[in-house]
């Protein structure tokens, strides 16, 4: 899956994960809290996966350009 893809997943259960945590508090359910706090914590970890990937692209197109310019 491409960077931004995964940071589109990453907001989408973030903002998923708030909401089932917002509803758990108001009908008393640990248990929906819970499941909403891990998803939105999967939703951070999916859009730190499309940081990395676009970091990683970045610094492969500036090596790439630093060794176009030495030929």
């Amino acid at each position: 899956m491409s960077s931004t893809g995964d940071k589109v997943k990453g907001v989408a259960n973030e903002a998923i994960g708030k909401a089932k945590q917002g509803i758990g508090r108001a009908v008393g359910s640990d248990k929906m809290v819970a499941k909403g706090a891990a998803q939105e914590v999967k939703g951070d970890m999916q859009k730190a996966k499309g940081d990395v990937k676009d970091a990683i692209k970045n610094t492969a197109n500036k090596a790439a350009d630093v060794a176009n310019k030495k030929l």
